[in-house]
C-alpha cells in the first residue's frame, strides 16, 4: 500500500513592506515618497494591499515585470492616484477585474 504525501501549498507571495524598504534603498529605505519601485523577478503571485497603502499616493512608476501575477484586482490598485506607467511583461495574468485599471 502506497501512501500519498501531499505538501502543504505554498503561501501566496504578495508584496510586503520589507520588499518595498528593500528595494527602495535609493530612497533612504522612505516608502511614502517613493516615486518609482522595481520588484521584477520576486516570483510575485499578487500585488497586495501593502504598497497602495505605503506609496499608492505618490508612487508613479511600478515595475513588475517577469513574475507570477495572475489577477489585476481593483482593491489592490485603487490607491494608485499617482501611478503613470506600470509594467507587467512576462506575468500569468489571465483576468482583469473591470475598473482595476481605470
Amino acid at each position: 500500500m502506497t501512501s500519498q504525501h501531499s505538501s502543504p501549498p505554498e503561501p501566496i507571495r504578495f508584496i510586503t513592506l520589507d520588499l518595498i524598504r528593500k528595494r527602495s534603498e535609493h530612497n533612504a529605505g522612505l516608502v511614502s515618497t517613493l516615486e518609482e519601485l522595481a520588484l521584477h523577478q520576486e516570483e510575485l503571485q499578487s500585488i497586495g494591499a501593502v504598497l497602495g497603502r505605503t506609496c499608492g499616493k505618490t508612487l508613479k512608476i511600478l515595475l513588475l515585470q517577469n513574475n507570477v501575477i495572475e489577477r489585476m484586482i481593483t482593491s489592490e490598485l485603487k490607491f494608485f492616484k499617482s501611478l503613470e506607467y506600470l509594467n507587467l511583461a512576462l506575468n500569468n495574468i489571465h483576468c482583469i477585474e473591470r475598473g482595476s485599471l481605470s
